[in-house]
């Protein structure tokens, strides 16, 4: 039989099994029974059947450690609680489905670690359809492709099952702890097309990044809304706070209506820093092709100033030649002098840092990626999950902290003396 005539090749010399390997005579007893090849790879055949039957084992032997002694054995005195038969649950496993006696205990105590109770799958097949998911692909896309490429036929419920699983994690990731002290965050706003009463909105979902003291960034969380205002921050920084978060030196941000007053009530020592290059998109939004970049060097005087006088000074001159043409650009700039100039305090390593919301605007970049293949969304639920994955996906490849980041954390904590942990 060429099922057997491998194995034999498989064994040593003599017939014996390698070492650490299930003995010869045992396996060829049980492709015994193995007269074709589906008899031992089909959805009945002997691999599913001896998965089956070795997660059955593996839940008895735990059961066992569980109770504290041997089926058939008298139980120690004072254990109260008792075996109580099996359940049956059907797994799907990348050989297929696989029938699964599941131990119980009176007591309702015990819970398997190899085989969960509410977990249908053994494989890890789960952790094959989120990266799917997170990358934009729909349920239907993502069945077609586990059938293409692994042969398997899933239900669109159980893709849809999978990715609903996320649900607690990502309210567990949205309540976790954070850290005492970020040198800096960044909040930016990613607009998602999202079907509510029967239409398509753009609603906004504004996320913040965090930089630790170790120099390393991490997603603080996601908050979906309409609208913004000093109240809905308030209630942002608030819950920020009751994470753990006790001080932020720096926060940058693009113009976020209500912001600043929402920071200066619940971090009052925090400085806020507005986007500079946000700030220069808005300045030449309704300017000529042909004048941007001459008008764009104007600008770069001003933020690129040594202190705020002289970019008060270079505010001035850019006026003087452009603000009879573009009256609304010096007005601007006016309007927002003090969330635009905080950063000229600074030496150039920190300016660099915190000049703009690119850090966060990285991210975006690939959460656009993600939701450009989906079109609109049929619900904010499922907006967050969907983006909650993608942000998972893409923190994998975030790498360690700045090369400079020793430099920088010196000057921090030289500019913002004590607010900064010593160990």
């Amino acid at each position: 039989m060429l099922i057997r005539d491998t194995e034999t090749a498989k064994t040593g010399t003599n017939g014996s099994a390698p070492e650490g390997r299930v003995p010869t005579e045992l396996v060829d007893q049980l492709l015994s029974r193995c007269a074709s090849p589906s008899d031992l790879t089909g959805p009945d055949g002997l691999l599913n059947e001896l998965v089956g039957a070795l997660v059955s084992r593996a839940m008895g032997v735990e059961l066992t450690g569980h109770l504290g002694y041997e089926d058939g054995e008298v139980p120690p005195p004072g254990q109260t609680n008792r075996r109580n038969g099996y359940g049956k649950k059907t797994v799907r496993t990348k050989l297929g489905k696989v029938d699964v006696k599941t131990p119980r205990d009176r007591e309702g105590s015990f819970e398997p670690r190899i085989l969960g109770k509410r977990e249908r799958q053994f494989d890890g097949f789960d952790e094959q359809i989120l990266p799917m998911y997170a990358r934009g692909l729909s349920v239907r896309d993502i069945k077609k492709t586990l059938e293409d490429i692994y042969g398997i036929e899933v239900s669109t419920d159980f893709i849809s099952n999978v990715t609903d699983a996320v649900v607690d994690e990502l309210r567990a990731w949205q309540h976790r702890p954070l850290e005492p002290v970020y040198p800096i965050v960044y909040i930016d706003a990613l607009f998602v097309k999202i079907r509510s009463k029967g239409s398509v909105h753009n609603m906004a979902v504004y996320n913040a990044v965090g930089v630790r003291v170790d120099g390393t960034k991490e997603v603080l969380g996601m908050w979906l809304q309409e609208t913004e205002g000093a109240k809905f921050w308030m209630a942002i920084l608030e819950e920020l706070r009751q994470r753990g978060v006790e001080d932020i030196l720096i926060l940058c941000a693009d113009g976020l209506k209500g912001l600043p007053n929402a920071i200066e009530g619940v971090f009052p020592r925090t400085i806020f820093q507005t986007c500079i290059v946000h700030m220069i998109r808005s300045s030449t939004r309704y300017v000529p092709w042909k004048e941007r970049r001459e008008l764009c060097a104007a600008l770069r005087e001003i933020y690129t100033a040594v202190d705020e006088e002289a970019a008060l000074h270079a505010l001035q001159v850019f006026d003087a030649k452009w603000g009879q043409r573009f009256p609304m650009i010096t007005k601007a700039w006016e309007r927002r002098w003090d969330e635009l100039v905080p950063f000229l305090a600074f030496p150039a390593e920190i300016r660099k840092a915190v000049y703009t919301t690119n850090a966060i605007e990285a991210l975006h970049r690939q959460l656009r990626k993600t939701l450009k293949t989906r079109g609109h969304l049929p619900s904010p639920e499922a907006a967050m999950k969907l983006l909650y994955l993608a942000v998972r996906e893409a923190q994998k490849s975030w790498g360690g902290r700045p090369m400079n980041w020793g430099q920088l954390i010196l000057q921090f904590a030289i500019h913002f003396e004590d607010r900064l942990p010593t160990t």
